[in-house]
């Protein structure tokens, strides 16, 4: 009897979209491929493949995301709709997520280029360093071609500076300021759509009436194309790990997600809740990878020679330092 085969593209499960902040969402629109993606990829060398996930199959897995082996997680793609603010939209496209190198020409042709003249620009024109994927694209409604209803984001709660830090923020600010802020940000938002309505009916071009709308607070829409190994990395830097709409006093599994700005630290605990079914073993092994290694890098960097020398006495001098600062507990 002839057996079906797999589908190549993933099943689709439920939730597809999900709210996030006031008039904000990230709806799934497209899937490329399976966790048996990457795994196939890998095994592209010895013309080889699975039919089905097997244990052996996940413990490859295991192997490439634990030894960086990452080009294979850049076969599954994901495409997904968003809603966000401009001040998040800008802080999501600023660099290309997810790869840990630049596949060049000259790199084909085995030339060296000197470190100055490496290709290391930003938004869609490139990456940040070492950072870049070309596996990542996105398209944003243009005000110059459509007349999209302007909807601001007026956040739930205002935060007051942070202690500590010159960016990010701290506590939410007395209520008496809460009430003043929404209040003085609520009349902006009308006077702004005002004036923009008026400049339409007097004929002038959209591309200009958008000027008087309030830039940063408006609400934005654009779909993003990324693959596995991209939506991992943005997770790394922007996901805290807790549940969407997790109380803010909650732990947080990610502790490098903490010092993301509030507001994309809600969008992209949704993307990781719309791909954890869809790629249920490549995601999160990714990810555990990234986060923990980065971990042992803060560590580290913040601690002195006794207390390394602390962390590490006993250990087997055959095993990994940073598998032992990660499981070790700290000596302070």
């Amino acid at each position: 009897m002839p057996t079906t085969p797999e589908p190549r593209t993933a099943p689709q499960p439920a939730p597809q979209q999900l709210p996030v902040l006031d008039r904000g969402y990230v709806r799934v629109e497209d899937v490329m491929g399976t966790d048996l993606t990457p795994v196939n990829d890998a095994r592209a060398s010895y013309m080889k493949r699975s039919d089905a996930l097997t244990d052996r199959d996940v413990r490859l897995l295991d192997f490439l995301a634990v030894n960086e082996h990452t080009s294979p997680f850049r076969g599954g793609l994901v495409k997904f709709e968003i809603k966000a603010p401009i001040m998040v939209a800008r802080e999501w496209f600023k660099y290309r997520i997810g790869s840990h190198h630049t596949v060049d020409t000259a790199q084909y042709l085995g030339i060296e280029i000197p470190q100055e003249f490496l290709w290391t620009g930003q938004g869609d024109d490139g990456g940040h360093g070492m950072m870049a994927d070309a596996m990542q694209s996105r398209n944003e409604a243009s005000r110059r071609y459509v007349t999209l209803p302007p909807e601001y984001y007026t956040p739930s709660f205002w935060r007051g500076k942070p202690a500590r830090n010159k960016q990010g923020s701290g506590e939410p600010v007395p209520d008496e300021l809460q009430r003043k802020w929404t209040a003085r940000w609520l009349e902006r938002q009308e006077q702004s759509l005002k004036d923009f309505e008026e400049a339409l009916a007097d004929g002038i071009a959209a591309e200009q009436a958008r000027l008087f709308l309030h830039a940063y607070g408006l609400y934005t829409v654009w779909r993003w194309t990324a693959s596995i190994q991209a939506v991992a990395w943005f997770l790394h830097q922007r996901d805290d790990g807790k549940e969407p709409g997790a109380p803010e006093d909650a732990p947080a599994p990610n502790p490098h997600g903490l010092g993301a700005q509030w507001e994309i630290r809600q969008y992209a605990r949704a993307v990781r809740k719309l791909v954890e079914p869809l790629f249920p073993h490549s995601l999160p092994r990714l990810l555990s990878y990234y986060n923990n290694s980065a971990n042992t890098t803060a560590m580290l960097a913040g601690m002195t020679v006794a207390e390394l020398r602390a962390r590490l006495a006993g250990a087997p001098g055959d095993v990994r330092a940073a598998d032992v600062l990660a499981s070790s507990p700290n000596p302070r």
